[in-house]
């Protein structure tokens, strides 16, 4: 057995994953991978939340944070 050494994956560069949207999560109403649409739910001070709804029947299948860089402050 060998072991893995820590740091991002071969071939790969810290923060290539640092943002991902879905575009297909199951739905427990259709009970069935579906489409997804993406809606703004709520602005926070430090960021979004977002909400997944599918696509084929309207029902919220999941829920997503965006933060927000910090704000630059100029002098």
């Amino acid at each position: 057995m060998t072991a893995h050494p820590s740091g991002p994956p071969r071939g790969g560069r810290p923060g290539d994953f640092e943002s991902l949207q879905a575009s297909v999560l199951f739905c427990n109403r259709c009970r069935a991978p579906q489409p997804v649409r993406e809606r703004l739910l709520l602005v926070l001070p430090d960021g979004e939340l977002n909400e997944y709804l599918c696509a084929a029947c309207g029902a919220s299948v999941g829920s997503r944070k965006v933060t927000a860089p910090p704000p630059l402050l100029v002098r």
